[in-house]
């Protein structure tokens, strides 16, 4: 017996594109654009009238499911077709490792070997959304000069025509997805195609045809007796769901493999109760063709098939839980989350606000709120008592979601609702549950009526399972953060002291990896009438330890300062302090006794970078004077002193090493660097200098080490 079926309409096509379809403006600009530079796959978002986010309209050569996760996209996404919106230009991504370094979100999802380019669709004043093409994993790692300027210039000419369109009031409607038919449409009616099905059922092994949907569209009674279903079952049915010991993720992922790479693909599965067979993948841009043989051996399976009785959940659910848990990975503070889960997770499951809840004291507290016209109607909520009879209190406390489909249902249980009206008509209320105990509540609202089926329910409820566990890192992080700057807030001097004759200004920069602490310090001591101390100095590493550390030479620096000691004695007497106290970490110190009347400053230095001078004239120095070894190495060390020039208009900059040292970056070039902007700049107000040398230190952004900054001018 041979089967063979119809092609059949996307089933992942939008219910809408099915019934009302409009001019298909997008579909042909689409498969003319692939046809151009010869791609296999790609996808139309429109951008949303009302909200920053992209909306997939059509998509072609592959089911809609593929990119399940990637229906609603945010335009802060990391996500190709949102960054080439954001950056008004083509983004190309050359092969698997080029995603898995830039889109790791994606690569997750589809670990294959495919290249895609993304592209706005934009005039000079509008943008209207972008497009993405896909090709196979032999396509060369970078895209040709040729057909880059197909792709710009035919999304240029979209983008005018939408424009058109726009301007006419007829903006687009609904259009099907494009797939190519089945192999095999029907065998009456030519004999070569008769033929061929014939020659096909003699042959001892199994063959079938599947369409792009992964329906199967043809099967050889080989086949139907190898996976023991006959062939009217299987047709027009996917083959993992009309065989159940195929329902599993791992099969299906198989299948999407090969249409991602266009390369064949294979697989072995158990079919109980002890046969093990053998299915090899060659695909096409308009189906597969799959081999079905019996396995040589069980030592030659590539992987463990499903066991009896599973019934694993698809893969597109597995899929969007992916993309958002790697989302969610990304989020540090408390504010990141919810950041995320507005523009990743309520775009992907259809809701326009959001509000993540948490306790405290016993009462709730709005961490923070998205889509909310009225921001005051969330805020009225925010310290409320936990007894208090209201959803999200309630859910926090129970542990069990909550789910209403219309302001009616809401209000029917809970009645207080009727004197706070959001503009809302749906609500999922998800417990955030991490690590056995409830940490908060997310609150995700629909502008319309939503039934919430039971399979949507689950996966809400499995998220709200990821958010809990972010939430809970971000909040740990927080009150780590919290910490760490008050810590270090207090071990820095809160303000500069007034200074007769000096003018003074400081920044404290802590790194960006770790706990956002270091060792870095910088004070201003009054001494004897007419005299000021300065110093800075930088303790081995960037945490508390070093912080502690830091405390403490701070105070033995200043208290030996106002004792009277000498610039020599206070290194000195701050090394021995070091070894007594028996830590294991080095400080670098540079210190100043400033003396404006005189007009000149004397200087001991531990190791620390020297500093520049400015003279009023232009010039810039590298007082790279002689000096002592670093604090806390030599119990006995000497530390000479040199005089500095201070007359009125010099400018001294004192700094640590992470102003200047960067990995890569030549310590020599980058010193010659600062002294050149110091050369043309020292003549601003000393505080906008102070942050111009700090936003052109070549460590800013990426900050591997603590930055303090200490400028001296001395006044006319």
């Amino acid at each position: 017996m041979v089967g063979v079926s119809d092609g059949q309409t996307s089933a992942q096509a939008p219910a809408a594109a099915r019934t009302r379809v409009g001019r298909p403006l997008l579909s042909l600009a689409l498969a003319s654009m692939m046809d151009e530079v010869h791609a296999h796959a790609g996808g139309v978002y429109l951008l949303a009238a009302d909200e920053p986010v992209l909306e997939m309209a059509v998509m072609a050569g592959l089911p809609r499911a593929f990119a399940a996760p990637w229906e609603r996209v945010g335009l802060s996404a990391p996500i190709p077709v949102a960054e080439a919106v954001r950056e008004r230009e083509l983004v190309w991504v050359g092969g698997e490792e080029d995603m898995a370094a830039r889109f790791p979100r994606i690569a997750v999802v589809l670990p294959y070997p495919f290249a895609l380019a993304a592209l706005p669709v934009a005039t000079e004043s509008t943008v209207y959304g972008a497009i993405f093409v896909t090709w196979p994993g032999s396509h060369p790692p970078e895209l040709s000069v040729r057909d880059r300027e197909h792709l710009i210039a035919a999304c240029r000419r979209l983008a005018v025509r939408l424009e058109r369109a726009f301007e006419a009031s007829r903006p687009p409607l609904p259009e099907p997805d494009l797939l190519a038919g089945p192999a095999f449409a029907g065998s009456a009616g030519m004999f070569g195609s008769v033929e061929a099905a014939r020659m096909v059922s003699r042959l001892p092994y199994g063959l079938c045809s599947l369409d792009l949907n992964g329906r199967v569209s043809y099967a050889n009674p080989a086949a139907a007796e190898l996976i023991g279903v006959p062939s009217n079952r299987l047709l027009g049915n996917q083959l993992w769901a009309a065989v159940p010991w195929l329902n599993d993720p791992i099969y299906e992922d198989r299948y999407r493999a090969a249409l991602f790479s266009q390369q064949t693909t294979s697989f072995v599965a158990l079919r109980p109760p002890g046969d093990w067979l053998s299915f090899r993948m060659y695909p096409s841009t308009t189906g597969l063709s799959v081999r079905i043989s019996r396995a040589r051996a069980v030592a030659e399976m590539a992987r463990r098939g499903p066991q009896t009785g599973d019934t694993p959940s698809r893969l597109v659910t597995i899929s969007q839980v992916l993309s958002l848990a790697g989302a969610l990975t990304e989020a540090a503070s408390v504010q990141d989350v919810v950041q995320l889960v507005s523009d990743e997770i309520a775009p992907a499951v259809g809701s326009q606000g959001l509000v993540v809840l948490g306790s405290r004291s016993g009462r709730l507290h709005v961490l923070g709120h998205r889509g909310y016209p009225d921001p005051h109607a969330v805020e009225r909520f925010d310290g409320l008592p936990l007894a208090e009879r209201t959803p999200g209190a309630q859910v926090l406390s129970t542990g069990v979601p909550a789910f209403f489909d219309s302001r009616q249902e809401l209000e029917r249980l809970y009645p207080s609702r009727y004197a706070a009206p959001d503009g809302f008509a749906a609500w999922a209320y998800l417990p955030l549950i991490a690590s056995g105990r409830p940490v908060g509540t997310c609150v995700l609202a629909y502008a319309e009526p939503h039934p919430f089926p039971a399979d949507e329910r689950a996966v809400l409820t499995s998220l709200g399972g990821l958010i809990a566990q972010a939430l809970e890192r971000a909040q740990l992080y927080d009150a780590k953060h919290q910490l760490a700057h008050g810590l270090q807030a207090a071990l820095l001097p809160h303000s500069l002291p007034e200074l007769p004759g000096i003018e003074a200004a400081a920044r404290y920069l802590p790194a960006t990896q770790g706990m956002e602490i270091g060792g870095d310090f910088y004070d201003l001591v009054p001494m004897e009438p007419g005299l000021t101390a300065a110093v800075i100095g930088d303790v081995q590493g960037h945490n508390v330890t070093a912080a502690g550390l830091m405390g403490q030479i701070r105070t033995a620096v200043r208290a030996y300062t106002t004792v009277g000691y000498s610039p020599e004695e206070v290194m000195r007497s701050t090394n021995r302090l070091l070894i007594d106290l028996g830590s294991d970490l080095f400080a670098s110190c540079l210190y100043l006794c400033l003396d404006p009347e005189q007009g000149r400053a004397v200087m001991a230095r531990a190791g620390h970078p020297p500093p520049l001078l400015r003279r009023p004239d232009g010039r810039v120095r590298v007082l790279d004077r002689a000096g002592g070894p670093l604090l806390g190495i030599d119990g006995s060390p000497t530390y000479p002193t040199a005089e500095v020039d201070l007359t009125p208009g010099c400018v001294l900059v004192l700094y640590t090493d992470g102003l200047i040292e960067s990995p890569g970056v030549d310590i020599e070039d980058a010193l010659a660097d600062l002294g050149q902007l110091l050369a043309q700049a020292g003549d601003r107000p000393l505080d906008e200098l102070a942050d111009l040398l700090v936003q052109h230190s070549v460590s800013v952004r990426d900050r591997v080490d603590d930055v303090a900054l200490l400028l001296l001018r001395a006044r006319g």
